[in-house]
């Protein structure tokens, strides 16, 4: 690191900490030439490389602009997308890749809406996922059905006439593949 006080081009660490939320490290450092201290902050990149190859930083603005159009006119608070941006980061994080194509970022993204509301999921996904007819709608429903997310209520899942069309569903899928 070059000492912004008499450029040499070198500097020894004194004190590492992280800063935020684990993504960044502040670093003190000392000037070797000149014994000037002075500070960094060292950052991870995660870059997106989009459809037409070009790349740019992950942006969590980015997913929360995307997610609070598929949860508008819902019951859902910004705190809780907040919370989903900063989850699809750190999936995307621990992949431990420098470079993630944005279809993965979209990918990331499903699960931890469908956790937080299934119709802001539906909304998203049929965007995301270029739905072009009634019957993609329908399977993702008939897939919602099959596949109860984590956030939905017992006593949904486990009323008869809920499992009589869930089972008919899982028979559609079954007898689809």
């Amino acid at each position: 690191m070059i000492c912004p006080f008499c450029r040499h081009d070198d500097s020894r660490v004194v004190d590492s900490r992280p800063v935020e939320d684990g993504t960044q490290i502040r670093r003190r450092r000392e000037c070797p030439e000149c014994g000037q201290r002075f500070s960094t902050q060292e950052v991870a990149l995660l870059n997106i490389i989009k459809r037409s190859g070009a790349t740019e930083p992950f942006s969590r603005e980015k997913v929360l602009v995307g997610v609070r159009k598929a949860c508008q006119g819902r019951p859902v608070d910004e705190d809780d997308l907040v919370l989903l941006a900063q989850r699809v980061e750190e999936t995307l994080r621990a992949t431990g890749q420098a470079e993630i194509e944005a279809q993965e970022v979209g990918m990331a993204i499903l699960a931890p809406l469908r956790d937080l509301d299934e119709v802001a999921y539906l909304r998203y996904a049929s965007v995301y996922r270029n739905f072009a007819s009634l019957e993609d709608f329908e399977g993702e429903i008939a897939l919602l059905r099959a596949l109860p997310s984590s956030n939905s209520s017992a006593s949904q899942s486990n009323s008869p006439a809920r499992n009589a069309v869930s089972n008919t569903n899982m028979q559609k899928i079954k007898s689809n593949n």
